[in-house]
């Protein structure tokens, strides 16, 4: 299904920079300022083997088994984890992680100099794709930890090459920052859990595409991009609550959570320019 909706999108793209592109009177095609926007569909990594680490003890260090009472003293995560939302606490069920449409405006600045361009775009707007990953105690319960991008905002160079008078055909790649929205969900009603959350996070972003113009002034392209954000210092606290002294995580003095794998994925996206 994201194949489809991605070779869908390139499709619909492709067909307009196919359209025939106006005479440009001998000026250089991709030069000066402009500002314009991108529309697309985000697809997340197959992220499958990320997991929930823990600290025990919370003594900074995180990969601790979290272990049931004595004498058993074994794993209380055995049934395992899975990449995406619980839907059960009985058994390791997750439902996909959200891809879902993006939307971006930006502004940027290119140097034409005979067939190399030389340029650097800023890029501001957001995805509506959402992350998740679960843990399964034997208790049974479940513990899911999501997150997804309030905003973010690029600063990226790029470089390419003019074909014929008018297809510019570029690599991109610089700096992001991010506003992280995490949230954290579980069956357990014993525990307490508290969400700390360092939700402004940097990260950086790659890629390439093809800018096809139609006139003096506009033109339209086609873009892979893939971004990657370092969000590492997200935590779940668990406390006490109401749970007794047996509870794994009374019995670890303390467990903090947090995700394995740093939030990335993949975008293709139509792009739209007005060049003053």
């Amino acid at each position: 299904m994201r194949m489809r909706t991605l070779l869908g999108a390139g499709a619909a793209a492709l067909t307009l920079i196919a359209a025939p592109a106006m005479a440009q009177d001998g000026e250089p095609a991709f030069d000066g300022v402009y500002v314009g926007g991108s529309f697309g569909y985000t697809v997340q990594n197959n992220d499958i083997g990320e997991r929930i680490e823990f600290d025990a003890g919370r003594n900074g260090t995180f990969g601790d088994t979290v272990t049931t009472a004595p004498p058993a003293s074994a794993d209380a995560f055995s049934p395992g984890f899975c990449n995406g939302a619980a839907t059960s606490s009985a058994n390791i069920a997750c439902a996909n992680d959200k891809d879902d449409i993006e939307y971006y405006g930006r502004i940027g600045f290119d140097k034409q100099m005979g067939k190399f361009v030389l340029g650097a775009v800023a890029e501001f707007g957001k995805t509506e794709a959402r992350d998740s990953v679960s843990a399964f105690s034997t208790t049974p319960a479940f513990y899911t930890m999501t997150r997804e991008l309030d905003w973010n905002a690029a600063l990226r160079l790029r470089a390419g090459m003019v074909a014929g008078e008018s297809t510019l055909f570029y690599a991109t790649g610089g700096g992001a920052y991010a506003k992280i929205d995490n949230s954290f969900s579980s069956s357990n009603t014993a525990n307490s859990f508290t969400l700390t959350d360092d939700d402004m996070v940097w990260g950086w972003q790659a890629g390439g595409g093809v800018e096809q113009k139609l006139g003096r002034n506009f033109s339209i392209g086609l873009e892979y991009l893939y971004s990657r954000y370092d969000d590492s210092d997200s935590r779940v606290e668990v406390g006490t609550g109401t749970a007794g002294a047996t509870n794994p995580f009374v019995l670890a003095g303390g467990v903090d959570f947090r995700r394995s794998e740093k939030f990335d994925f993949h975008a293709l996206r139509a792009t739209a320019a007005f060049r003053f």
